[in-house]
């Protein structure tokens, strides 16, 4: 008898840490492809893995975007064929509340903001994963923080 229960827990548990495999597989999925539909200008599959109330928050104060200011914003750049590439370095995901909420952060290469942080929610939904909050910051080092922050602060009374 202890075998057989020895033999149910394994199994519960592998399958446990199969389904959790097969969420974060299909996180990444939705990241990569949010990543590659900015890179190609790609406005309809790059929104759609937003849902409806998402939220972007940008490297500056005033981005604070709900969907569709984001979109508002997005646009332009992409009917010109202009987008931006950022390639995942290193991400981290967290899942939460029976694998239907996730967290997430990446640090993210760009050729004109260099090392940057997107960190954000993503909620499973009836059409899969979708990113409920995207948050990118550009990340300073500590030894030249004290210089920045001096810069911002001399902006920003200028402003």
């Amino acid at each position: 008898m202890n075998k057989l229960i020895v033999i149910l827990l394994v199994m519960l548990s592998f399958s446990s840490w199969a389904q959790k495999n097969s969420e974060e597989q299909a996180i990444k999925e939705v990241l990569n492809s949010f990543h590659q539909a900015a890179a190609d200008a790609k406005a309809k599959p790059y929104l759609s893995l937003l849902t409806e109330d998402a939220i972007f928050l940008g490297t500056d104060a005033s981005e604070r975007w709900n969907k569709k200011q984001f979109t508002d914003f997005v646009l332009p750049y992409f009917k010109q064929g202009k987008g931006w590439l950022y390639v995942v370095e290193d991400r981290h995901i967290s899942l939460l509340k029976n694998d239907t909420i996730a967290f997430f952060d990446e640090i993210l290469i760009n050729k004109n903001y260099g090392r940057c942080r997107g960190s954000g929610v993503l909620v499973k939904t009836a059409q899969g994963w979708k990113i409920s909050q995207f948050n990118l910051t550009v990340l300073v080092p500590n030894g030249v923080s004290a210089q920045v922050i001096e810069k911002i602060k001399a902006y920003e009374q200028t402003q």
